[in-house]
């Protein structure tokens, strides 16, 4: 399985940028930009809440899953 990332996404239809965001939740931009290339390993669910209030988004407007069929 693989959960897709759409925080660039997200970010360009609020016209904000990463620096913007990361001032607004209150974490590093190393953190946020982490998060936005889909390298994150985890996401705390206070953090995602953030995430949603401050974009005006539903989860599922960030976060996608994907099937892997290969794998699968």
């Amino acid at each position: 399985m693989v959960i897709i990332v759409n925080l660039d996404v997200m970010l360009a239809k609020r016209k904000m940028s990463v620096t913007e965001l990361s001032e607004k939740l209150g974490i590093t931009m190393a953190n946020v930009s982490i998060l936005k290339n889909g390298k994150a390993k985890a996401v705390k669910f206070s953090t995602l809440e953030k995430i949603c209030e401050v974009l005006d988004c539903q989860p599922g407007d960030i976060l996608a899953y994907q099937k892997n069929e290969i794998n699968d």
